[in-house]
């Protein structure tokens, strides 16, 4: 994987991060957050579609690495989701 690979990665990541909290409604993390939420999006969402035995819609390929645009999203969404109901007493903003 070369450089433009990973910072490739690292903006698409961001976007499915930024997209999946949009959608959760709740958005605290800034720019290094939301590319930690599209990673770990990632990894949730691919794990649950394994799980649930759902196609892969939308992958990109950096390299040798494929990242799933769809599943980070919504895994992404569900994360942030849950997040925002385990700290539901503070305020959001």
């Amino acid at each position: 994987m070369s450089l433009l690979d990973l910072l490739l990665l690292l903006i698409v990541a961001g976007i499915c991060g930024s997209i999946g909290q949009s959608l959760a409604g709740f958005s605290r993390a800034g720019c290094l957050g939301s590319i930690a939420l599209g990673f770990i999006g990632a990894l949730f969402g691919m794990w649950l579609s394994n799980l649930l035995r759902l196609p892969e819609i939308l992958n990109v390929r950096f390299g040798a690495l494929d990242f799933p645009i769809v599943w980070s999203i919504a895994g992404s969404a569900l994360f942030v989701g849950v997040l925002g109901l385990l700290t539901r007493g503070r305020s959001r903003r």
